[in-house]
C-alpha cells in the first residue's frame, strides 16, 4: 500500500470558517444595524438639511434688528429719579434706566414684584399699561410697520416650542401680528432688545426641525432623559452600522460580493457601497458630534435667571440724577448698581474712539464703549469700576448655592469665591463683538466682560453689566464639546470658504447620506 501524505486544509477550513462566520454575522449585523436607524437617519437628514436653507439661504429678513442708542436730551428730564419716585410713593424698587416711546421720553421703573411701571420725563405722570405699549412701540420700529393690527400680545417667561432657549432673552412680549405672513416678534423691554422673529415660514421650519431633528415628539409622551437617551441610543446605532458598512465595504468587499445578481440590485448595490463608503467619514461625525452634543442637554441651563438685582431704597439716592457728574451730550442711558453696599449710578456714553485694529475674523471691531460709574451719596466719579462689577457679580453668581454654577463646575463650592487662590483671575476684557470661537452669536448679549479664571476646568464667565446677568460660562469640557459640534456638524473647518459654500457642503454630505440610507432600504425590501 502506497503511503500518502494527506493535504493540510486546516488553513483552508479556518478561512472557510472565518468567511462564513462574518458573511453570517457581520453582514446581517449590518444590515439590521442599518434598517433600526433608516427612518431616523432620514429624518435627521432631510431635517438638517432644511437648516442651512432656512438659516441662511431663504431666511426672512426684519426692517431693524437693533434700536440704535441716541444722547438723551436732558431737556425732557424736567424730573429726576427721585422725584419721580416720590410723587409715585415708591419707596423701594430694583432699578430704572430712559426710554424713548415715540418722541416722550420715560423713566422705566422695575419694582421688587418685576413688574415695569413708566413715567413721563416731563410730567412725572404714570403711562398706564405703559410695558405693553412699550413693546409694541419696540415691535413696529423693528418691522416698521405701524399700520398691520396686532392679534395677540403676551408676555413670555419661559421657553416654548416656537420660542427656544437659542433666543436667550426672558422674559419677552410676544407680538403677533395680522398679516400675511403671519409675523410673530419677540421683544425684551428690560433692553429695548429684539429676541426673534418668525413668520409662518419660520415658524413651520421651527416645528419641523424641534420635531424631527430635536425630537420634541418623545417630550410630548414622555420627558426630556427619555428624549436623549433614545437619540444617543440611535446616534451610537448609526455610528456602528457606518464602521462596520466601512470595514464590509471598504475592507472585506471580495469577501462578501455574490456573483450573481441582477442587473438592478447590481446597480443598487453598487451606489450604495461607492457612495456610502465616500459619505461614512461625515456619517461618523455627524452622528459622534450629534451625540456629544446631545449629552450637554441633560439638565436644561438656567442662564436666563442668572440676574443680580437686589432691592434698592429710595432713601439711599441721595444725589440727584439730573446732576450727575458726567457728559450729558454723550450720556445715552443710566441705571444702578449695587457693589459692596454702596450705590453707584452706570452711565453709558456715546464713544468718540474707534479702535484702528482689525479683528482676527476681517471685520472691523465696534467702537469702544465708554461706561462710567458714580457714587450715588458723593457724585464722584470711580475709575475702572466695570471690571470690579464683573467680578462681585461672578462672586454673586458662585457662592448662590441655588445658582447656575453651582451645578456646572467646580466654582460652585462656596469657599471658592473671587478671593480665592483657586478662583485667580488670569484675564478681563470688555467684549463689544462675538467671538466666533467661544462666545459667538448664540449667546446673544453684547458687550460683556469676559473674565477668565485659573481653575481645574479654565472657567471662563461672561458678564453683561448693563443687567447684571450672567451671559455665559464656559469650562474646558464645555469648550471641547462646542469645537466638536461646530466642526464636525456645521462644518466649521469651511469657513474660510465664506458660509454660502460652508452650508452648500454640509447640505450636500447631509444629502449623500440620505441617497445611501435610501438604496440602502431599498436593497433591504427587495431581499424580502
Amino acid at each position: 500500500m502506497k503511503d500518502t501524505i494527506p493535504k493540510d486544509t486546516s488553513s483552508k477550513k479556518k478561512d472557510s470558517k472565518w468567511v462564513k462566520r462574518i458573511k453570517q454575522n457581520m453582514y446581517r449585523w449590518h444590515r439590521m444595524l442599518g434598517i433600526i436607524t433608516v427612518i431616523p437617519a432620514i429624518l435627521w437628514c432631510l431635517s438638517g438639511i432644511m437648516h442651512p436653507f432656512m438659516a441662511h439661504f431663504f431666511k426672512p429678513e426684519i426692517a431693524n434688528e437693533k434700536l440704535e442708542l441716541q444722547p438723551i436730551d436732558k431737556n425732557q428730564l424736567q424730573f429726576s429719579i427721585q422725584e419721580i419716585l416720590d410723587k409715585n410713593k415708591i419707596t423701594e424698587f430694583k432699578n430704572f434706566r430712559i426710554v424713548k416711546l415715540d418722541s416722550t421720553s420715560y423713566y422705566q421703573v422695575k419694582t421688587n414684584t418685576d413688574t415695569f411701571l413708566y413715567f413721563d420725563t416731563k410730567t412725572a405722570k404714570p403711562l398706564p399699561n405703559g410695558d405693553h405699549k412699550y413693546a409694541e412701540y419696540l415691535a413696529r420700529f423693528f418691522l416698521a410697520d405701524q399700520k398691520s393690527s396686532i392679534k395677540e400680545l403676551k408676555s413670555v417667561t419661559e421657553f416654548t416650542a416656537q420660542y427656544k432657549y437659542v433666543n436667550r432673552y426672558l422674559p419677552v412680549y410676544k407680538l403677533s401680528f395680522d398679516r400675511p405672513d403671519g409675523m410673530q416678534v419677540y421683544v425684551e423691554t428690560s433692553s429695548s432688545k429684539l429676541a426673534t422673529y418668525n413668520p409662518y415660514s419660520r415658524q413651520a421650519f421651527i416645528w419641523v426641525f424641534d420635531t424631527f431633528h430635536n425630537w420634541a415628539f418623545i417630550d410630548w409622551i414622555s420627558n426630556n432623559s427619555w428624549r436623549i437617551s433614545i437619540m444617543i441610543l440611535f446616534l451610537s446605532i448609526i455610528a456602528f452600522s457606518a464602521l462596520s458598512g466601512i470595514l464590509i465595504y471598504g475592507f472585506l468587499w471580495k469577501k462578501f460580493k455574490k456573483e450573481k445578481t441582477s442587473n438592478e440590485t447590481g446597480v443598487l448595490r453598487k451606489y450604495h457601497r461607492q457612495i456610502g463608503i465616500f459619505v461614512s467619514l461625515f456619517t461618523l461625525t455627524f452622528a459622534f458630534s450629534g451625540g456629544y452634543h446631545a449629552t450637554q442637554k441633560w439638565t436644561p441651563s438656567t442662564l436666563s435667571s442668572s440676574i443680580y438685582e437686589p432691592s434698592i431704597k429710595r432713601s439711599s439716592l441721595t444725589s440727584s440724577s439730573l446732576n450727575l457728574n458726567t457728559d450729558w451730550n454723550r450720556l445715552q442711558n443710566m441705571s444702578l448698581v449695587s457693589l459692596d453696599d454702596t450705590l453707584y449710578y452706570r452711565c453709558q456714553l456715546l464713544s468718540t474712539k474707534i479702535q484702528p485694529k482689525k479683528s482676527k475674523w476681517g471685520k472691523k471691531e465696534s467702537p469702544q464703549l465708554e461706561i462710567s460709574y458714580i457714587n450715588a451719596a458723593t457724585n464722584k466719579i470711580v475709575p475702572g469700576l466695570d471690571f470690579e462689577y464683573a467680578q462681585f457679580l461672578v462672586y454673586q453668581f458662585t457662592t448662590n448655592p441655588n445658582g447656575p454654577i453651582a451645578s456646572c463646575c467646580e466654582m460652585g463650592d462656596t469657599e471658592k469665591t473671587t478671593n480665592s487662590p483657586e478662583m485667580k483671575l488670569k484675564t478681563v476684557e470688555l467684549l463689544t463683538d462675538f467671538d466666533k470661537r467661544e462666545y459667538g452669536f448664540v449667546n446673544k448679549r453684547l458687550p460683556v466682560v469676559k473674565l477668565a479664571y485659573e481653575s481645574p476646568e479654565n472657567t471662563t464667565y461672561y458678564i453683561e453689566t448693563a443687567s447684571s446677568r450672567l451671559a455665559a460660562v464656559v469650562t474646558d469640557s464645555e469648550r471641547l464639546e462646542g469645537y466638536s459640534f461646530a466642526f464636525f456638524h456645521k462644518f466649521l473647518y469651511m469657513d474660510w470658504a465664506g458660509k454660502n459654500v460652508r452650508d452648500f457642503t454640509s447640505v450636500l454630505a447631509a444629502f449623500s447620506i440620505f441617497i445611501v440610507s435610501m438604496l440602502g432600504l431599498i436593497l433591504f425590501l427587495k431581499k424580502k
